[in-house]
């Protein structure tokens, strides 16, 4: 994908991190986070097709795409600083918050630290709402909070993503998470974004975000929600329907297999998910 350079922005953080972020188009403001490893570049048909509509910010989160590589920082409450830092240096308001997977926890964390008052939307793209599960659970709290992982399980996965043994990891999970039938071009482009992200800070990342919780977060969010989902993603839109069924003011929407519904359904049918964060951002209403 190649950005206009126009578009192509830089601001430093406070603890002096040169973060890269794209910002085009005008009106409403949506900010879109992207998912573990990956980069802006995952929102390329979003950002291209909606700026006419809206004004279109993507952030690399540190050590992400374009964003400084720096050794510290890779823990969810501190890319939620980072975003915050973002919207106060745009001085944004009545923004609509989009994440995918891990964009979303840091999101979520976003909301817990600062509030609803620059918002306006939030709209949630394939990510349980706790990662590990607990052998304690019942049949019907595993099968409601999908986890995807059990406690030894995290330790193991961090140990090989920091290994030799890690890029082959990343792509090993990436083949599950998209279409079979994905276009080649379309597939390299989202392998070579996570591929820039370091392996030892993808580990400490990956450890930070496997252990969030954020169960009891959604019941006190009061502001119009979206959550979307993909039937044959690795993350169990059963548990999308259990965060929808949580939230005060929620729509769920659901693609099916056939239709890109894996982990980037957005990148895979970018038409619908388009017309669907469009229509959700003008309706007054969730139903």
């Amino acid at each position: 994908m190649a950005f206009q350079l126009t578009v192509s922005r830089y601001f430093t953080t406070q603890d002096d991190v040169k973060l890269h972020y794209i910002d085009c188009g005008s009106g409403t403001p949506i900010v879109m986070l992207p998912a573990w490893s990956q980069s802006v570049e995952e929102f390329k048909y979003q950002i291209e097709a909606l700026q006419h509509d809206y004004r279109m910010i993507a952030l690399d989160m540190r050590g992400h795409g374009l964003s400084e590589q720096v050794e510290y920082g890779y823990r969810i409450p501190r890319l939620a600083k980072d975003l915050y830092e973002l919207i106060c240096f745009l001085e944004l308001e009545d923004i609509v918050l989009v994440g995918h997977a891990m964009g979303s926890a840091v999101m979520l964390c976003f909301w817990d630290l600062f509030g609803e008052a620059l918002l306006s939307k939030l709209v949630m793209v394939d990510m349980p709402p706790v990662l590990v599960s607990n052998p304690i659970w019942s049949p019907l709290e595993m099968h409601s909070y999908g986890p995807l992982v059990d406690p030894m399980n995290v330790l193991d996965v961090m140990n090989v993503i920091k290994s030799c043994e890690g890029d082959k990891y990343r792509q090993t999970v990436l083949k599950c998470m998209l279409s079979q039938d994905i276009c080649p071009e379309k597939r390299q482009s989202v392998l070579q974004s996570r591929l820039k992200f370091p392996l030892k800070q993808a580990a400490k990342l990956f450890y930070s975000n496997y252990h969030q919780d954020w169960r009891d977060l959604f019941p006190r969010i009061t502001l119009p929600c979206l959550v979307v989902s993909g039937r044959a993603s690795l993350t169990a839109w059963r548990s999308q329907q259990w965060i929808a069924e949580q939230l005060p003011q929620s729509k769920i929407v659901y693609f099916e297999e056939h239709e890109g519904g894996k982990h980037f359904m957005f990148f895979e049918n970018p038409f619908r998910f388009n017309r669907i964060l469009h229509d959700f951002i003008q309706s007054d209403s969730v139903a």
